[in-house]
């Protein structure tokens, strides 16, 4: 009976050895494949990573793109209002003190008499009926009140120089309606201009500065009208026409301060090829 046991003991033991080699087999082949996914997800994520730098690089590049443009910009803007605050300062400092000059002489001119106020106070028949028309003469004039008007364009003129663009463009448009012949008409149409440039809306500005040169030819304010009529054909990319302007601001006006500042655009305009 124990030899018998033996016998079958000793049967058995290569079959069971067998069933364990090939469960080694078994899981040496699953460690192998595990390795080689392992390599293989490995491989995706360093993929992946290079995809993601790929990406950082090209906002990193859009951004660096969108930064330039935003400084270009600033630029052109710092440059557009340091503009407008220079003329701003050359008019409170010398234009807008000749204008009052000019109201002032406007002022004198409608109802004064031809005679000294000492014989129109002679109590004659004669003297009584020549004042009365001269009597008549301060209400036509008071159609457009010298004060008035004044009143009228300072109200405009310090919404402009609040940077209120939109409130200094009505006021100087008003202006204009009720003062169309005024000494300071021209000034109105320069600072309505430069109102309508400061918000870019450049071909509103362009008929300003064209109304003002056509109208007030010989208008202190005709040089830098010209050349913010070259800048809003710039804006307007005119360029063509823009550099006409320009040139003829520097040959119109030699030794002006526009004709400076024409001089350095058209420069600017070759340095960029343009």
């Amino acid at each position: 009976m124990a030899g018998a046991i033996a016998s079958a003991m000793l049967f058995a033991f290569p079959a069971f050895a067998q069933d364990s080699r090939l469960s080694l087999a078994d899981r040496v082949t699953r460690l192998e494949q595990q390795a080689q996914n392992k390599d293989q997800s490995g491989i995706g994520m360093v993929n992946q990573m290079q995809q993601l730098q790929a990406q950082v690089q090209q906002l990193q590049g859009q951004l660096e793109e969108m930064q330039h443009q935003m400084q270009t910009l600033e630029d052109k803007n710092k440059a557009q209002y340091g503009d407008l605050d220079s003329r701003l300062g050359r008019l409170e400092g010398g234009n807008a003190g000749t204008g009052a000059a000019a109201v002032s002489g406007a002022q004198a001119q409608p109802g004064q008499p031809t005679t000294p106020a000492s014989s129109a106070a002679t109590p004659t028949a004669k003297n009584s009926a020549a004042a009365q028309p001269a009597a008549a003469q301060p209400a036509v004039a008071g159609a457009a009140d010298p004060a008035a008007a004044q009143a009228a364009y300072d109200v405009a003129f310090k919404a402009i120089r609040a940077g209120n663009y939109v409130e200094a463009s009505r006021n100087f448009r008003s202006f204009i309606q009720q003062y169309p012949n005024h000494p300071l008409a021209p000034n109105a149409w320069y600072w309505l201009g430069e109102s309508y440039y400061a918000t870019t809306n450049y071909p509103v500005a362009l008929e300003s500065f064209q109304r003002l040169l056509s109208q007030f030819p010989q208008s202190d304010k005709a040089p830098d009208a010209l050349l913010k009529v070259g800048y809003s054909q710039l804006e307007l990319k005119q360029n063509g026409a823009a550099k006409a302007t320009l040139t003829k601001v520097t040959t119109q006006y030699p030794g002006s301060k526009a004709a400076s500042l024409a001089q350095e655009r058209l420069q600017r305009l070759q340095q960029s090829g343009n």
